[in-house]
């Protein structure tokens, strides 16, 4: 199984199919609105309009399983990203990324790059970076932040 076998579940309902992003760069990170860490949404944003054109996606995952950070609906979280950050990359449905009911996406990513205290996410905006062909090259803690990444997103683009 590779990453592009799986799909994304959509706010609205539906599925995007990661399949649609072979061949770009991806950073998947869990996010969340009412958390010490979600000023990076800004940081984000910046990494996404500044290598967007050269292939670079980004896939926001909010998840509400830390500190109970994402106590909103779809249209609440799509709302605060936008006009708290402007945010205009994909914010995909709420999701589980520990446990039982964990998305399969984030079973895949903790399969492929475990932690330092092993393969569950630890906190909110815990970053996944990913090469043209699939593979999980990265992944960084919540501390890292967006801005930090950008030489390693550059030798990815190419």
């Amino acid at each position: 199984m590779t990453l592009y076998d799986l799909s994304a579940k959509l706010p609205g309902g539906g599925s995007q199919s990661l399949a649609d992003y072979r061949g770009k760069v991806l950073l998947i990170v869990n996010t969340a609105s009412k958390c010490g860490f979600t000023p990076q949404y800004e940081g984000l944003e910046e990494l996404y309009r500044d290598y967007k054109d050269r292939g670079f996606e980004i896939l926001a995952f909010p998840c509400n399983q830390f500190g109970a950070q994402e106590p909103g609906d779809a249209a609440e979280i799509a709302n605060f990203c936008s006009l708290t950050y402007d945010v205009t990359f994909p914010v995909m449905a709420k999701i589980d990324v520990n446990g039982s009911d964990a998305d399969p996406v984030f079973k895949y990513l903790k399969e492929e790059k475990t932690g330092l205290l092993g393969s569950g996410i630890k906190w909110n905006f815990t970053k996944f970076l990913v090469d043209r062909g699939g593979k999980v090259v990265s992944r960084h803690a919540p501390t890292t932040k967006p801005e930090q990444l950008r030489n390693e997103i550059e030798d990815l683009l190419g």
